[in-house]
């Protein structure tokens, strides 16, 4: 009986933080971690077999987002200094469009199913610049409360979900329509986010991390409210004083592809925390190195990959040991990072 060939595999999750959305592929597939340089002009293409180095993507610079389209054929990166998308083809990772966009951008997301890019525009007053990645073009400007600083699309791709760090709102973008559905304030400005699904594939939560917060707050998707919230505890003999804490001290989130464990990074303590779903119970925590920021996961979710800037690595972890792996150098100010699973060719 003749196979059919591999048409298409889906992406990894970015977390920002994923940061991180729930990953499936098949087998044939090849994963590569992207890691972009904050401080540089490039970001750093990792293999997760060897952890080792094995592509540069040049010509970004102050690269801030990645996000690789779930069909694995194109990685998007934002481009702060001359305010675009930039278009990576990742069979030679070598950038193969510019997008001009309505503003100085942040991050962004790809579509779920890899038609559009949702990028942040961090430029007051705000926006979310929607490209239409066949014909690589910005086709629309969908006005938001605050200057945006990351966007995402649900796991259902339904939504994309944009947050401000200057008014402190959630925005709920119907992705049918492009069109705003709701918004939510919460108490400081939106930080890295994630989501858990119900047993349909719908939303069930958005996880957030807040500004001047160390630790993470929870909306009910159905009833757009904030319904828990706790702090990231101290870690045993490194206890700090948190008041006058300023800033983005928890900085990155991911979730098991199995919803079963929540990571959280912590820049206070230099620190990853583990959480059980759906109990919020504390499994552990891993010393990572000086200002950890967002998490990615290999695809079967056993093992994350941190950028953590102050470092100038990629620090890969060990889901179930809660064990640093391999320190991989990269450039300078790591932060953003993605999973790419590439498409068959």
């Amino acid at each position: 009986m003749r196979t059919h060939p591999l048409r298409r595999l889906v992406a990894g999750a970015f977390c920002a933080s994923f940061a991180a959305s729930i990953v499936t592929a098949q087998p044939a597939r090849k994963v590569f971690i992207i890691q972009t340089n904050a401080a540089g002009d490039n970001s750093h293409v990792i293999d997760p077999t060897t952890n080792k180095v094995v592509a540069t993507i040049e010509g970004t610079e102050v690269p801030h987002g990645v996000a690789a389209a779930p069909d694995g054929r194109r990685v998007y990166i934002t481009n702060e200094s001359k305010r675009e998308v930039e278009v990576v083809d990742p069979s030679t990772w070598t950038i193969v469009k510019s997008i001009p966009l309505s503003g100085r951008p942040n991050n962004l997301f790809v579509s779920k199913d890899s038609r559009k890019v949702y990028a942040g525009i961090a430029q007051a007053p705000g926006a979310v610049d929607v490209i239409d990645a066949t014909t690589m073009t910005n086709v629309k400007t969908v006005k938001v409360d605050g200057a945006v600083h990351n966007v995402y699309v649900t796991p259902d791709g339904k939504y994309a979900v944009s947050g401000s760090v200057a008014t402190g709102v959630i925005s709920v973008i119907d992705t049918a329509t492009d069109e705003v559905a709701w918004s939510l304030t919460m108490s400081s400005g939106i930080r890295p986010m994630i989501f858990d699904t119900n047993a349909d594939g719908s939303t069930r939560n958005i996880y957030v991390q807040l500004s001047d917060y160390h630790g993470i707050a929870v909306v009910d998707f159905a009833t757009r409210k904030e319904v828990k919230r706790w702090e990231l505890p101290a870690i045993p003999g490194q206890e700090k004083e948190l008041e006058g804490l300023q800033g983005a001290p928890a900085h990155g989130f991911a979730i098991t592809p199995d919803q079963k464990v929540l990571l959280a990074t912590s820049k206070w303590y230099g620190a990853m925390y583990a959480y059980s779903m759906p109990d919020y119970r504390l499994l552990g925590t891993v010393l990572v190195g000086s200002h950890p920021e967002w998490i990615t996961l290999t695809p079967d979710g056993s093992r994350a990959y941190l950028g953590v800037a102050g470092e100038d690595e990629t620090v890969a972890v060990d889901v179930k040991s809660l064990k640093v792996v391999a320190r991989i150098p990269v450039g300078f100010v790591p932060k953003r990072i993605g999973t790419l699973v590439m498409a068959a060719r």
